[in-house]
């Protein structure tokens, strides 16, 4: 059985992965029923408004990102994370790229033996093209 750490990290590449693979589905599953996500900027944002997003936009940018795991603590049922991340959303009509790099934070609840993530705030900041 592999440790609650893992376990973590293990969400977090699936989340990578399914983003990349423009599979809404998979990331609603890797959220609480509550998550609610923090951007500089703008409105905090519910998984009902994620969702809504993303279906009405099947045909969605193309994601790729890349996440350096910095910090995970677990204490019992609640844990958290910090991470590096730095992604790339390219538009597919032709819209050049959009990067974005920073730090996130991240609350994640235990919810009948997975973990989901709960709360995330991201500090990503606009950088130039690479």
């Amino acid at each position: 059985m592999p440790s609650d750490t893992d376990a973590i990290r293990d969400l977090v590449a699936t989340w990578l992965r399914a983003s990349k693979a423009g599979d809404l589905q998979t990331v609603l599953e890797l959220m609480t029923d509550d998550a609610v996500f923090l951007v500089p900027g703008r409105d905090p944002m519910t998984k009902a408004r994620f969702a809504a997003s993303g279906a009405r936009d099947p045909g969605g940018p193309e994601i790729d990102a890349v996440s350096e795991i910095e910090e995970v603590q677990v204490a019992g049922d609640w844990a958290y994370l910090w991470t590096k991340l730095r992604i790339v959303i390219t538009p597919r009509d032709g819209t050049p790229p959009s990067r974005r790099a920073g730090h996130t934070l991240s609350i994640l609840r235990r919810e009948n033996g997975r973990w989901r993530l709960a709360r995330d705030a991201n500090l990503l900041a606009p950088i130039a093209e690479a």
